[in-house]
């Protein structure tokens, strides 16, 4: 049954793909507001999640995992608050360049997609066993 085998790798991969999706936009939010150590220094940078294509040779089928994880160049959140121990010399603080109404989107998006290639491979899984029900 080379075709549910391909179609079980298929999802599985997207699966993991999703998974580390929802780990890096848990890391984000999880650093939201984490502040530089030292005066005017730079807070944790946003990061992000980058995928690509594969040719599985030996399944003949393309599958899905993570190129890169990079970070995100926009600009820091600025805050005034000359009495917190990261301000400048200006009184500003530098805050992450995370949005936790997007990183909380990211995550329920990637939960649907995970969850979507989970019942590819529930109904793979049942044509199998209805396949060998109706072989015996």
């Amino acid at each position: 049954m080379p075709g549910i085998t391909t179609s079980i790798e298929i999802a599985a991969s997207g699966m993991m793909v999703q998974s580390e999706r929802m780990r890096v936009a848990a890391e984000n939010i999880a650093n939201s507001e984490s502040v530089s150590l030292t005066p005017g220094g730079e807070p944790y940078r946003r990061k992000t999640i980058y995928f690509e294509n594969v040719l599985n040779k030996e399944l003949g089928a393309e599958m899905v995992q993570v190129s890169k994880i990079g970070r995100d160049p926009s600009q820091f959140r600025l805050a005034y608050e000359p009495h917190h121990p990261a301000a400048d010399e200006k009184g500003y603080v530098l805050y992450p360049n995370v949005d936790r109404t997007i990183e909380s989107q990211d995550i329920k998006e990637a939960q649907r997609s995970y969850e979507a290639n989970l019942g590819v491979i529930e109904v793979s899984k049942a044509m199998v066993a209805r396949t060998l029900d109706l072989l015996q």
